[in-house]
């Protein structure tokens, strides 16, 4: 990976994470919280979808939302094992 590709990666990821914990939360976790968050989610989303074979678009648009969507599965079961 070069260095726009990590660039893109983490700028995707920090989107994807800011975005998650407005949603969920109703604010942001940090530049450093919200990259692990949509970095995580990117991958629990991609996971998800992809047993559901479910595709969204392609390119940037397609990780953001698929990122999204893994960050507000992963902000929603940790709310419940802080609950339990």
């Amino acid at each position: 990976m070069d260095a726009t590709g990590l660039l893109v990666f983490l700028l995707v990821g920090a989107a994807a994470g800011w975005i998650a914990g407005n949603l969920m939360r109703g604010g942001g976790f940090g530049l450093v919280g919200n990259i692990v968050v949509g970095i995580i989610g990117a991958f629990l989303g991609s996971w998800l979808l992809g047993l559901l074979k479910i595709s969204i678009g392609t390119g940037l648009l397609n990780a953001l939302v698929t990122s999204v969507i893994g960050a507000v599965v992963l902000l929603f079961l940790v709310g419940l094992l802080k609950k339990a």
